[in-house]
């Protein structure tokens, strides 16, 4: 995800002048196509991640179109004021780009593992929190976020993530992707979890919908009424701490839309998140999902 996203970054700075990068001292091998293609819009500000953030507030201010990347971790828990104040109480264009959410940097230990952040920067007013599930979405969120103006975030896997999508068409911000439709159940994911989800209904043949929210704030409401009307059954599937994520937001939704009169009842709700609880071994990324108890079956 991380090369689509640079990729993508790299032909969006070709046709605008004002878009910028800046790296929390991470990156190489892989930021080097816009730092030599781009040298004058591009900043390496070192382990430093809030004053990376100032920076990139006040290049906002003068015009800029500025990316701020590292860790996952790193640009937002520990930049978690500054992005309050200095982004999003002034409706700054910045976008915050963490690379390997969840337990991507599995083998680093807990103070590398991003698995709280998306519950945190969606509670901050004029933030739109974004993950995309494939190099394909993540290549689109980019196009997207260059153009729209609002302070955003974007968590991207580590690399080697395979493509699920076959291709994207009239994609906006906001919008949620049905990748197949089923009978009674469907399984709602955000992040990198899509390509397992699709996986464990194919190889179990199951005729299950199989949804993908690259947005999670804003969440498409519009696809949750249509899910909440066809399925009896919906699993959420998320790389992130169960409290406050992905299916926190798909309940308050589902909440919202019976408070509007929008639909009469919702379906029941299951969500596999990670439990209330640190991982404090290391291992592959799998391992700690199984540990968490990311698991899908066909007994959900």
């Amino acid at each position: 995800m991380r090369t689509a996203f640079i990729n993508q970054l790299v032909e969006e700075a070709r046709k605008d002048e004002k878009v910028f990068l800046i790296v929390g001292d991470l990156g190489f091998s892989v930021v080097e196509p816009f730092a030599n293609a781009f040298p004058e819009r591009f900043l390496n500000a070192g382990v430093a991640e809030q004053n990376m953030t100032g920076i990139a507030a006040g290049l906002a201010m003068e015009g800029y179109t500025v990316f701020t990347y590292s860790i996952a971790n790193f640009p937002t828990l520990r930049c978690i004021e500054q992005i309050r104040y200095d982004i999003c109480y002034h409706n700054l264009n910045v976008k915050i780009v963490s690379v390997g959410g969840g337990y991507a940097y599995a083998s680093l230990g807990a103070s590398h593992h991003a698995t709280e952040e998306i519950g945190m920067l969606r509670t901050i007013p004029n933030l739109i929190v974004s993950a995309p599930g494939d190099p394909i979405e993540a290549k689109a969120i980019t196009r997207l976020l260059v153009k729209d103006k609002r302070p955003s975030y974007i968590r991207l896997g580590k690399a080697g993530e395979p493509i699920v999508h076959s291709g994207i068409n009239n994609f906006t911000i906001g919008d949620g992707l049905c990748l197949h439709k089923g009978d009674q159940t469907a399984i709602l994911t955000t992040g990198a979890m899509l390509k397992y989800a699709s996986d464990f209904i194919q190889n179990n043949k199951l005729n299950f919908g199989l949804y993908s929210f690259p947005f999670i704030k804003p969440m498409d409401a519009i696809m949750l009424k249509q899910i909440s009307q066809s399925y009896q059954k919906i699993i959420t599937l998320e790389e992130h701490q169960r409290s406050a994520g992905f299916g926190s937001a798909v309940l308050e939704c589902l909440h919202d839309l019976i408070e509007q009169k929008k639909i009469n009842s919702i379906p029941y709700v299951k969500r596999i998140a990670i439990p209330d609880k640190f991982i404090s071994v290391a291992g592959s990324q799998d391992h700690l999902r199984n540990l968490s108890g990311l698991i899908l079956n066909t007994h959900n």
